[in-house]
């Protein structure tokens, strides 16, 4: 396995490397380490990817406001739209009207394309609304359509610091701030830098202490319940978005998908469906990393909410628009009497 702290090269790079073989047509010095060759293959098979460093998809074009810009153009920013909603209710606005995120690099499936817009599904978010992934719309420029190498069986770079910065070929120009959970194929490492496919297939750098590094994504050490609540506390104070997934914001079920995601395990996009995930769990055996679930009518309606107990009588969630990422005790009356039962997805 590879970690942020270690690489572990295989037999085969070290022959190449000790024959002087490792290529040099990616940018990187005599003294890098190089899994290009024995890891990506050429393919013609036409995929779609995430360009900006996160997409926000709507429930259909020409909902979006003024202030909505940043997020719709290509690059984002990010920062700047998160900022310009400055009221609750600028950000409660977005209920109902976007759907879900999709960060850099994330493969997307293309539906349909309408004008300057594409309705795509999110592969990887889980979702009965659709067996491709979860689906909306966002501006197509904000997609990738590419059809040259597939680096699918290379390395996997997964940040994990709040955000970080990629690097061009010089490793001192930025090209762009990418959240939490990004994902890259690794290409080479070179001292502190590793170099990473992006989806207009360059080759960027980003530093080794902003990301964890796994031979594959089945080579994620098996997470405990305090590793859960350890990730998800790094994000405390940070303000709900409505179908946030990432640094910038979360929404209460991309909340808890994104700290399981991380750490290699796949839940369904909302709440509504994890609750149909992993095991089920008394109020009394709670432990921590365990995700609770909240519903109307006293429990017994639809579920709407999802929280994580992070032990000691205490939860960790992304409540609601014009609150933060937060932890409060379970027996807040206001979620108490709704809830809806709980689950638990460590073995």
């Amino acid at each position: 396995m590879m970690s942020k702290k270690s690489w572990s090269l295989s037999l085969l790079s070290v022959l190449l490397l000790y024959i002087g073989f490792m290529p040099t047509m990616y940018g990187a010095s005599s003294t890098s380490t190089s899994s290009a060759d024995i890891c990506s293959t050429n393919t013609k098979v036409r995929k779609h990817y995430i360009n900006v460093s996160v997409a926000t998809l709507w429930k259909q074009p020409g909902l979006e406001r003024k202030l909505d810009a940043p997020s719709l153009s290509s690059p984002v920013d990010m920062k700047k739209w998160t900022s310009s909603m400055s009221s609750t209710t600028q950000r409660r606005w977005l209920t109902g009207k976007t759907e879900t995120q999709a960060l850099y690099g994330q493969e997307v499936r293309l539906l349909q394309v309408k004008g300057d817009w594409a309705q795509v599904a999110v592969v990887g978010q889980s979702t009965p609304k659709s067996k491709y992934g979860y689906p909306g719309w966002l501006p197509k420029v904000q997609v990738s359509t590419l059809s040259t190498i597939n680096y699918s069986q290379c390395p996997v770079a997964i940040v994990s610091a709040k955000t970080a910065l990629v690097y061009n070929a010089d490793q001192t120009t930025k090209r762009i701030e990418v959240s939490f959970n990004t994902r890259f194929p690794v290409i080479a490492q070179e001292g502190n830098w590793m170099q990473v496919w992006t989806p207009d297939e360059s080759k960027s750098w980003i530093k080794q202490s902003d990301v964890a590094v796994y031979d594959s994504l089945k080579d994620i050490p098996k997470p405990t319940g305090a590793d859960l609540v350890a990730t998800g506390k790094q994000f405390l104070g940070l303000p709900y978005l409505w179908a946030g997934i990432s640094a910038y914001g979360f929404d209460c079920s991309g909340f808890t998908s994104t700290v399981y995601g991380y750490h290699g395990i796949v839940l369904p996009r909302d709440a509504s469906a994890q609750i149909k995930e992993g095991t089920a769990v008394s109020w009394n055996d709670l432990q921590p990393g365990d995700l609770m679930f909240f519903a109307t009518k006293n429990g017994k309606g639809s579920v709407h909410h999802v929280s994580m107990y992070i032990g000691n009588g205490q939860m960790m969630h992304s409540p609601k628009a014009g609150k933060t990422v937060e932890i409060i005790s379970i027996n807040t009356s206001a979620y108490a009497k709704e809830f809806a039962g709980a689950r638990r997805y460590l073995d």
